[in-house]
């Protein structure tokens, strides 16, 4: 905790974190693996992307669209 009391008392006062970035990082990460072998660049491109995005993660309803 004493190695990391300057990042956690910023987080207390600010109420920021990086936790999304780390979130889709290690979303691209697994999506990644899984695309491995792809031959085109661009397809493995867009699979990361459509991935990635809000309502793959289920942050949109159906009926919001």
């Amino acid at each position: 905790v004493d190695r990391w009391w300057t990042e956690i008392d910023a987080f207390i006062d600010t109420g920021y974190s990086n936790a999304k970035s780390e979130g889709i990082n290690r979303m691209i990460k697994l999506v990644a693996r899984a695309a491995f072998g792809f031959r085109n660049a661009d397809n493995q491109r867009l699979r990361t992307r459509c991935v990635t995005t809000r309502r793959a993660r289920g942050h949109l309803r159906t009926a919001q669209l």
